[in-house]
């Protein structure tokens, strides 16, 4: 690679890492990444590394510290890519940034201090994030760091979309619904836009459909409402996770069955879900397969995929409620934008709305797949969270050098 200063965007998970590097020469970065890859199966028997265009390839990480191994081995990657190219910075996608954060920060060894405060909220995620922040820091003090948070786009939810039916003293101590995936719906907002002009700004909603799952109410391309709340196990069914849950279950699981927190957490973010249901799989192309196949396997996995998409119907009725009616419906992640099947099941269901899909275009996955005479476009628009983060990264140092700049003047 030739040029500039790039920017690495790191997305840390509990078991895999994404990075990518993008160009930070004048203007926001170009869409598609210079180099990109991931580091999948960290805590597993066999951890691989692959990069773009390549098949992924077994790698050696140290037993006892396999996350931070992988880090090592991304900052190797990385720098024999960069070939004397310098990094302008690291971007980090950060779950949650709770009521403070609702713009990318710098972090320093005060933001990490608070950003560990929200561990609590987004077990799962948070404290990935921050050990890569961390580590980096220790190493590379002078490098900039910024996080980028998921929840910072459900900033502009009307209040009554962030409250929690619960006294008010706890509301005062941060519990209350923030919503998440905001850099994948802060990406929708701009491609959205782009492709289909004046009726994104009508009522939009966006189905991001991975391992993990929610939806979001758009109204002129803000969040007016999403479905995961005060943490990322609420709305939907996903791959592991319940989604929303009788409060009452939870109950009985602690006092009959006698659950400790700790084991009902590891229910309900590990151990649920598509996963749960069919005791077979938190995949779908699995259970599709499964349920082709009938038997009792196939019945578990058809019950577990009819649950899956009646919850999607249940909540995007709901939303189109809110939002009184409904004139996009997106789908985009891993799921949404490469299952057919589970797209046409849905959107059956939502026949009511006068939605239609084209069968070619849906199985070609195609960017708009309704039908000529459907009431409701219904596109496919894969998501693109790390050049989210790498704009938000170079926009937030550009701020703070003018800042630093006025402030001397």
């Amino acid at each position: 690679m030739n040029g500039g200063r790039l920017i690495l965007v790191l997305n840390c998970g509990s078991s895999s890492i994404r990075f990518a590097l993008f160009d930070a020469g004048a203007g926001p970065p170009p869409r598609r990444p210079e180099w990109n890859g991931k580091v999948d199966g960290i805590a597993g028997p066999q951890p691989t590394f692959g990069e773009t265009g390549s098949e992924p390839s077994p790698i050696a990480l140290e037993a006892g510290q396999p996350y931070h191994a992988a880090l090592e081995h991304i900052h190797h990657r990385v720098q024999a890519r960069l070939a004397g190219r310098p990094l302008q910075a690291v971007a980090h996608r950060v779950v949650h940034g709770g009521s403070r954060y609702a713009a990318p920060v710098r972090v320093d060894a005060g933001v990490l201090a608070d950003l560990k405060g929200y561990i609590p909220l987004a077990p799962l995620h948070q404290p990935f994030a921050l050990d890569a922040i961390e580590m980096l820091l220790q190493r590379l003090p002078g490098l900039p760091q910024v996080a980028c948070f998921d929840t910072a786009f459900h900033h502009t939810l009307p209040q009554v979309e962030q409250m929690l039916p619960l006294p008010h003293e706890y509301a005062q101590r941060g519990l209350r619904r923030y919503g998440f995936h905001g850099l994948s719906y802060d990406y929708m907002a701009t491609a959205l836009a782009e492709r289909h002009g004046q009726r994104a700004r009508g009522r939009t909603l966006v189905a991001h459909l991975g391992s993990g799952a929610s939806l979001c109410a758009m109204q002129d391309l803000r969040s007016m409402a999403t479905t995961m709340g005060f943490s990322a196990l609420d709305g939907l069914m996903m791959g592991t996770r319940s989604g929303a849950l009788d409060p009452g279950a939870l109950l009985y699981l602690m006092q009959q069955e006698r659950l400790d927190v700790d084991q009902v957490g590891a229910l309900l973010y590990h151990r649920a879900g598509l996963l749960g249901v069919s005791g077979l799989s938190s995949d779908p192309r699995v259970l599709l397969q499964a349920e082709a196949g009938g038997g009792e396997t196939g019945q578990r996995a058809a019950a577990a995929l009819a649950l899956y998409v009646r919850r999607i119907v249940r909540e995007i009725g709901a939303l189109v409620a809110v939002l009184g009616g409904l004139d996009l419906l997106v789908f985009t992640a891993g799921i949404g934008e490469h299952n057919a099947v589970l797209r046409l099941r849905i959107c059956e269901a939502l026949h009511w709305l006068g939605l239609r899909l084209d069968a070619r275009a849906n199985a070609a996955h195609a960017p708009l797949i309704s039908a000529t005479d459907s009431a409701v476009a219904v596109a496919v628009e894969p998501t693109n969270e790390e050049w989210v983060a790498a704009r938000l990264t170079q926009a937030c140092l550009c701020a703070q050098s003018h800042s630093t700049a006025g402030s001397g003047g």
